[in-house]
């Protein structure tokens, strides 16, 4: 079933696939990234989908890039002369 979070259902079926790989995962989400509706906020609905299929099954693939999505992302010294 498509959500607002998941329109294409690209997260759902990943977590059917069996034996995906982490670069087959990667290359899913960049696609899901690409299919978020407009006004849809990104970090919004990858904790929907973190909720809807992370519990059950937390060793998978899509679960660990889910994660790291939402993980807060350091700031760096900006370069050039002004560094």
């Amino acid at each position: 079933m498509n959500t607002a979070d998941d329109p294409k259902g690209l997260i759902r079926e990943s977590y059917r696939i069996e034996g995906i790989s982490d670069a087959e995962c990667r290359s899913i989400l960049v696609d899901w990234a690409l299919s978020v509706p407009d006004g849809r906020d990104p970090q919004a609905a990858l904790k929907a989908l973190l909720l809807r299929y992370g519990a059950a099954a937390p060793d998978h693939p899509m679960t660990g890039l889910l994660r790291e999505g939402l993980a807060p992302r350091p700031t760096r010294p900006r370069g050039g002369r002004r560094a």
